[in-house]
């Protein structure tokens, strides 16, 4: 399997190298050649899996022969031996929907089942080439802390994580800061997720630097974490359908960086029966308004809102929808793209916005219906949603028997359940005991040079 540049820049790569390349060198996302095509068969076959041997199958014909597929094995039992849940992801039912439970991981949140898996992907290919690398990513709540946890301690990597100062939960900063590792560094910056990612696309974007200080990226930039995310659909799908290739199942994703969504798109582009994706937004809505009207247009802010890890206005992963939606047109990307620098808008063909409504529904929750979800949701079942899984279950209310992914524990944000219905709930081991542990976090401008210069204080400078 070869990897392309949405933007039509680099010549094809490996697997191995797109992994440790994250940002493509032109400013694009890699993307795969091509997507494998899976018959009915195989879908049965699947269909029975664990969660274990399932990625090994979906996970193969990406990788290639670049990495044998016993050691593909041990990365991936190593990497889901972190779970609580012996199913690692498994589908609970509450009422009229199916919760998908993504927080079984050391985190409690959707991020280590990709990041546990990147982090030890990461270690792997290191050792084997004998060289390191220096991790920069943005989180706006659950990234930092998954990816903190995929790599810490692991020799030949430093990680650096920026986060919003004041917009993730304290639960999300305490999960990030405490981490004391020598090879963990947090810094917390002055503006919102949207100013952090741009510092972080800066800095990969800066080629000689990028190269000089062997930086790499966890963000949902890197296609690993699409990867690893589209194993939970065909999970879902197994355990929902029976293994039957003529029973379609719907998703409902609560997204902002478009990842987790994407990934739904690209199980259905292998041909998983998916009936409905539902992109779930909250107050930051852009998603949602492209959908509607096809134009991808930015606001003049990122609003606060009960659901932060969703407070973001520039999906980095939308330019790989864009991509697949043009035909891997990669001039029509880059126009687009350029489009939406100049003017903070991009619009698509009427016909390409009748394909958009045919891969997806979306629906924006606000802040009083996401209370009012997670109010009906446990008068009816007793069940604690987190806001994020909140906002996913509001709008695929009209779906019955809609997979909704519960994408974090709801003990991470305990002020919004508190205010739903005037409790708390239990947290999981991982979390407790978190707000009086030791933490360590340095605060800067959310600018390049501030964050390069923090950059070369800390690492050798190379020769």
């Amino acid at each position: 399997m070869h990897y392309l540049s949405t933007r039509g820049g680099i010549a094809p790569i490996g697997f191995a190298d797109a992994v440790m390349m994250g940002l493509a060198t032109d400013g694009g996302l890699l993307v795969p050649a091509e997507i494998p095509q899976l018959d009915a068969a195989t879908l049965r076959a699947w269909s029975g899996l664990s969660f274990q041997d399932l990625a090994l199958e979906v996970l193969t014909p990406f990788v290639g022969d670049e990495i044998p597929r016993a050691d593909l094995r041990a990365l991936i039992d190593r990497s889901y031996a972190t779970f609580t849940h012996p199913e690692v992801t498994p589908v609970i039912k509450t009422g009229g929907q199916r919760i998908l439970e993504l927080f079984h991981g050391p985190t409690a949140a959707f991020k280590d089942v990709a990041l546990q898996l990147l982090g030890n992907l990461f270690a792997y290919l290191l050792a084997r080439d004998g060289s390191q690398l220096n991790i920069v990513g943005a989180t706006s709540g659950d990234t930092g802390s998954a990816a903190i946890y995929g790599v810490r301690g692991k020799e030949r990597i430093q990680i650096f994580i920026l986060h919003p100062k004041g917009r993730v939960s304290p639960i999300q900063e305490r999960q990030m800061t405490t981490v004391l590792d020598a090879n963990v560094h947090n810094i917390a910056v002055q503006g919102t997720f949207d100013d952090a990612q741009r510092v972080v696309k800066s800095l990969f974007n800066d080629l000689p630097f990028k190269s000089a200080y062997r930086l790499g990226a966890v963000n949902s930039i890197n296609w690993a974490r699409i990867l690893a995310q589209t194993v939970y659909y065909f999970y879902a799908w197994g355990r929902v359908s029976g293994g039957d290739p003529a029973q379609p199942v719907s998703f409902s994703v609560p997204t902002g960086n478009f990842g987790d969504v994407f990934a739904g798109y690209l199980a259905r582009r292998m041909g998983l029966p998916i009936e409905r994706l539902v992109i779930a937004t909250n107050r930051n809505d852009i998603l949602t308004r492209f959908v509607k009207t096809g134009v991808y247009a930015i606001e003049d802010r990122v609003h606060q809102t009960l659901s932060p890890a969703m407070d973001i206005q520039l999906a980095s992963n939308f330019e790989r929808y864009l991509y697949h939606l043009h035909d891997g047109d990669t001039a029509q990307v880059r126009a687009l793209l350029g489009d939406l620098q100049d003017t903070g808008r991009l619009s698509v063909d009427p016909a390409r916005h009748a394909q958009v409504q045919a891969d997806f529904s979306a629906a924006a929750v606000s802040d009083p219906e996401t209370l009012d979800q997670i109010r009906a949701t446990f008068a009816s079942s007793g069940y604690i949603l987190c806001p994020h899984t909140a906002v996913g279950v509001r709008a695929a209310q009209d779906l019955p028997g809609c997979v909704c992914l519960a994408t974090a524990h709801p003990a991470k944000f305990g002020e919004a359940v508190r205010e739903a219905i005037g409790q708390e709930a239990p947290p999981p081991p991982s979390l407790l005991g978190l707000l009086e542990k030791e933490s360590r976090c340095v605060e800067l401008d959310a600018t390049p040079e501030a964050i390069k210069g923090h950059l070369q204080s800390v690492l050798e400078v190379p020769t």
